[in-house]
């Protein structure tokens, strides 16, 4: 595939002629997007007609083939077919999941205990044998590859890669430079100097948590959450409360107010944006709440953001970070997710606890990788960065509604998936006699790869659940879910 640019008008080639891409993202999805929302609210029901792709051409100010790619995508979904000498027609709806709800985890703290299982799901996405349904990782073939390594390239023959010479931390002061005045269009007042550079969000993560917290100290903690982040609790000595979390509108409030009076609980850790793996995004009215609440009872938030950028619609949800007013929000994130998951470079504002992350990071790493960072810094100087995004929100909002369209068509009565508004992984929760673990091993005899839920709470929960991710999802993959899909209904 071919792209040039020209102004804020991206024209790419494909099999079928030339489609027009817009700065705010892909046309012809968001075009798809109208269409399907008129379906959807029952403007055009099963069996009417739609508009011809020249009528829409005039109506929105579209191309032909701009339109035609956008019913194609229809087609694709099962929600419109072409019928000789009828044009295009509304289908039957395809088949429809619930999303799960608010999740119910045991209440009482408790240590963690993981075990070897999450290393061993991460070593599956190593192998390209298998379909890569299971670590949450963005696709390879679609990142700005060359770009980085062109800009690598570049770094390398002006001398100035910092090879030669150690790294201290905070990190690359340009490199913070760029990242703070991101900050700032995110809402949050922070200059280079309110930045440390970190071996990726896990490492940004685990640093906050040493800065705020001993061995015994207890953690509260979204449910389900990440599984890297248990980890690191583990490997802490750490003790964790698990919240109540909704696929939509993230950690419950109410249930974090009750956990923090029955229980002396010293950070608060959670996703509020995207959260990994329920995909839910709090409102700002949320966020605000949640950091007046600990503000009150000087307790930290360490904030793992590094969902933030991949908000489906384009739109940059604000982090919690933009209401902390005491330094008492570390907020982590990186680049892994987006762009360039090989280099590692990702960042802490830790406020308060800045001199502690810097003291720890220097006697854990001494400091990041000095040409990395350089690379990074290019990378967001060119503009690269925001060009990549506005490829990869769309894409990655197209394939997350494409899978789970996939899983509602071929999974067992029963299943559930979420709908996320941001990032590229999917919730499902089986019926309950599925054993997730089960369905692990029985998927990597098929060579596909997913993640069991039990995995994203430290007491083990969510056996019934699995997480996918749709990051690489195409067409071809409908097969492959519908190979998982008969393993899980054997299974039920």
């Amino acid at each position: 595939m071919r792209r040039t640019t020209s102004g804020s008008t991206r024209i790419t080639r494909g099999k079928t002629g030339y489609i027009a891409k817009s700065a705010g993202g892909t046309r012809y999805a968001r075009i798809a997007q109208r269409l399907e929302q008129a379906i959807r609210d029952g403007t055009y029901r099963p069996g009417d007609r739609l508009p011809s792709v020249r009528e829409l051409s005039g109506q929105w100010d579209a191309s032909l083939t701009t339109v035609s790619a956008a019913y194609r995508q229809l087609e694709r979904r099962g929600l419109v077919e072409a019928r000789p000498r009828s044009g295009r027609v509304v289908c039957v709806p395809p088949p429809s999941v619930p999303e799960p709800g608010m999740s119910r985890p045991d209440p009482r703290p408790t240590e963690v205990g993981i075990g070897q299982l999450a290393l061993m799901v991460l070593r599956d996405a190593m192998d390209a044998n298998l379909t890569p349904f299971g670590p949450a990782m963005p696709d390879p073939a679609f990142l700005p590859v060359r770009e980085l390594e062109a800009i690598t390239a570049k770094i390398a023959r002006a001398g100035s890669s910092g090879i030669g010479r150690y790294g201290v931390p905070p990190g690359a002061k340009e490199l913070r430079m760029r990242l703070a005045r991101r900050a700032m269009a995110h809402g949050c007042a922070l200059g280079p100097d309110d930045l440390v550079i970190t071996t990726g969000a896990l490492d940004a993560v685990t640093l906050a948590l040493r800065a705020t917290c001993i061995c015994g100290d207890t953690v509260a903690i979204e449910s389900p959450m990440y599984y890297g982040l248990l980890q690191s609790i583990e490997a802490l000595a750490l003790r964790v409360v698990e919240i109540p979390t909704h696929p939509r509108d993230g950690l419950s409030l109410i249930a974090l107010r009750e956990a923090l009076d029955e229980h002396r609980i010293r950070a608060v850790a959670a996703m509020p944006n995207f959260n990994n793996p329920l995909g839910s995004c709090a409102s700002l009215e949320a966020k605000r709440e949640l950091v007046d609440l600990l503000a009150r009872r000087d307790i930290p938030l360490i904030e793992d953001d590094c969902l933030g950028d991949l908000a489906h619609d384009g739109t940059r949800p604000q982090p919690a970070k933009a209401f902390d007013t005491r330094g008492l929000v570390l907020w982590c994130s990186s680049f892994s997710k987006t762009v360039a998951p090989g280099l590692r470079v990702g960042w802490i504002a830790p406020g308060r606890y800045r001199s502690a992350v810097e003291h720890l990071q220097f006697t854990n790493t001494v400091a990041g990788s000095p040409l990395t960072q350089a690379v990074m810094a290019e990378f967001l100087a060119s503009g690269g960065h925001d060009r990549f995004l506005r490829r990869a929100r769309a894409a990655y909002g197209e394939r997350t509604a494409d899978m789970a369209e996939s899983v509602a068509r071929h999974f067992p009565l029963g299943t559930h998936v979420t709908r996320p508004s941001g990032g590229f992984v999917l919730w499902v929760e089986l019926p309950e006699t599925i054993d997730a673990q089960k369905l692990y091993a029985a998927a990597l005899d098929a060579r596909i790869a997913i993640t069991p839920g039990h995995l994203f709470s430290a007491k083990r929960r969510y056996r019934h659940f699995i997480r996918l991710n749709a990051a690489a999802w195409s067409p071809s993959h409908d097969a492959r879910m519908n190979v998982l899909g008969k393993i899980a209904k054997r299974m039920a």
